[in-house]
């Protein structure tokens, strides 16, 4: 009998980013077959100057959107544990977003159908094209290294965070 594999997470270090968007470039090309950032699963937010960062999928262990999902058009992947959308099931109804934590899940900007992360079928394609460009902002890890509920937030909270990391006491001037 095989052995499951450990689920996996995507680790972030959001004082690294530097804005290239590399990763959404990569995120929509692997899932759209084109340069599409309001497709991308992985959306980069700067709602303060200097303070860009990657927002996507925490892949919460109580999964809320997919509890949510009125259609049961979210799912768990067996592999991965990502969430997968089946878009035959998704009506774009968005109880998923107000579930989640960080409003992450987003809708397709054609389709109207939810987008979230699923991990790229466990080789992450924002993660590899931020370690091969030496970023390093992004990192494939097992589930348990990491205290993942912190990325959980919605990206004003984000922002509120890396800016005080980033600029200290003069943050509140930005926030």
């Amino acid at each position: 009998m095989a052995t499951r594999k450990e689920p996996i997470w995507i680790a972030r270090d959001l004082s690294k980013c530097s804005g290239c968007r590399k990763c959404e470039i990569a995120c929509s090309l692997h899932h759209e077959n084109r340069i599409w950032p309001e497709a991308s699963r992985v959306r980069v937010f700067m709602l303060v100057p200097g303070a860009d960062f990657p927002h996507l999928c925490a892949q919460c262990e109580d999964y809320p959107c997919v509890e949510a999902c009125p259609f049961k058009a979210l799912s768990i992947s067996r592999k991965t544990s990502a969430v997968l959308t089946n878009y035959k099931k998704c009506t774009g109804c968005g109880k998923c977003i107000e579930a989640c934590p960080g409003r992450i899940p987003h809708m397709h900007p054609a389709d109207k159908k939810i987008v979230i992360c699923d991990l790229c079928n466990g080789n992450p394609q924002c993660v590899k094209v931020c370690q091969e460009g030496g970023w390093d902002v992004l990192k494939t890890v097992t589930r348990r290294e990491h205290p993942y509920k912190l990325y959980a937030r919605k990206p004003e909270e984000q922002t509120r965070s890396l800016a005080i990391k980033l600029y200290g006491e003069k943050a509140e001037e930005f926030i």
